[in-house]
Order: structure tokens, then C-alpha cells, then sequence
């Protein structure tokens, strides 16, 4: 039953029905965690997608909340290396970015970026959506931070991923691409400037950055 109930959930997502799919992820939540516990992986897959709708629904605070009890759950039941801790830890990694705490975003995305590579074969790591996913948001976050050759670097690799797997024309293609125009279009940077860019950047120059990203449709 929680397992129908959890689909359902996803299809609501999907089309675009919040308020459905909420309503049908905290029945099966409910049914979890009287069913399974709390701390079982099914319990924490629905934990971690409910943090995904409140994300989506800008309800920063009531992801954050979700998408932490699915972190800890899974560092247990499944150890903190596991790709479904990743993916949470990549998801948390978003939504730090979201709430512009830079520091704690980017921590998240080198843990799960790291863990990736060791935990999915090299061969595998370009086509393996969950990392691509993690080098756009990392390409994203070094953009914000001004660091324009490592956004380069990541938003090159996610692309390359990107168009194997779901071919050039698809949504994250055009994205990247469009990311990595504007990247072209800002000023060249001063090599040296690179250690002193977290003192040196200001409140309007990074207001101007967050503008041109949204505009972009992060």
C-alpha cells in the first residue's frame, strides 16, 4: 500500500500537483513508519523526496529539515559513501545554495562529487545522471563565487554527460550551454585573484550575479 501511495506521490511531483503529491507522500510516510520504522530506507526515500517537493516549492526551512533527518537516516542504515546518501547529500548541497550559504553548498557538493567517483566505475561516472547532476550544481555554484575556470571545467564535464545520455538537444544541455555563454560574455579574470576572491567580491557584484543565473533558470 505505502509503496502505490509513494508512486502516486511521484506522479503528482511530476505533473506539476504539489499539494497532491504532498498530501500523498505524508500518507505513505506514515504508513512507513508504522509499517518499517523511521530509519528504514523506505521510510528515507520518502523523507528525502517530500524535502524535494517543500525544495521545489521554495519551503527552504522545511526541506532543509527533511532532506537532514534522510541524511543521518541513511549515513546509518546504509553508510555515508552509499549513492542514495550521495544523491541526499548532493540535495542538501542545492539547497544550501539556495539559502546563498556558499560554504556549507560546497562542501556538500565536493563530498558527493568525490563519493561518486569512487563509488561508480570511471567508465560509468559520465553517463551516471546523479553526478552530472552534482557537477552542473557545482558549475552553478562556482559561477556565484566568481571562480569562472572551474565553472567551466565542471559545467563541461556535465555536458558531455548530459548529451550522451539524453542526447544534445535536451533541456540540460541547453542549459549548460547557456551557462557557459554567459561565462564567455563576463571579464576575464586575474589569475592571481583566485585566493582573495571570497574578500574581495561585493554585495552588488554578487546581486549581479544571481540575477544573470536566474535569468538563465537555475
Amino acid at each position: 500500500m505505502e509503496w502505490a501511495l509513494y508512486n502516486l506521490g511521484v506522479l503528482y511531483a511530476d505533473q506539476g500537483k504539489p499539494a497532491e503529491a504532498e498530501a500523498i507522500y505524508s500518507r505513505a510516510l506514515q504508513g512507513y513508519e508504522e509499517a518499517l520504522g523511521p530509519k528504514h530506507t523506505s521510510t528515507l526515500d520518502t523523507v528525502n523526496n517530500l524535502g524535494n517537493l517543500y525544495a521545489n516549492q521554495g519551503k527552504l526551512v522545511e526541506a532543509e529539515a527533511m532532506y537532514t533527518r534522510a541524511l543521518q537516516g541513511k549515513e546509518e542504515a546504509l553508510g555515508p559513501k552509499h549513492t542514495s546518501t550521495l544523491l541526499t547529500v548532493n540535495n542538501l548541497g542545492i539547497l544550501y545554495q539556495n539559502q546563498g550559504k556558499l560554504v556549507e553548498a560546497e562542501a556538500m557538493h565536493t563530498r558527493a562529487l568525490q563519493g561518486y567517483e569512487v563509488a561508480i566505475r570511471p567508465e560509468l561516472l559520465c553517463s551516471y545522471i546523479p553526478a552530472l547532476n552534482t557537477m552542473f550544481a557545482f558549475g552553478d555554484l562556482f559561477s556565484q563565487t566568481d571562480r569562472k575556470d572551474m565553472a567551466k571545467v565542471m559545467y563541461t564535464r556535465a555536458l558531455s554527460g548530459y548529451t550522451t545520455v539524453q542526447g544534445p538537444s535536451s533541456k540540460w544541455c541547453i542549459r549548460i550551454e547557456g551557462r557557459l555563454q554567459a561565462l564567455q560574455l563576463m571579464p576575464a579574470e586575474n589569475e592571481t585573484s583566485h585566493h582573495i576572491l571570497e574578500e574581495a567580491r561585493t554585495t552588488k557584484s554578487k546581486s549581479r550575479l544571481r540575477r544573470l543565473f536566474n535569468k538563465l533558470g537555475t
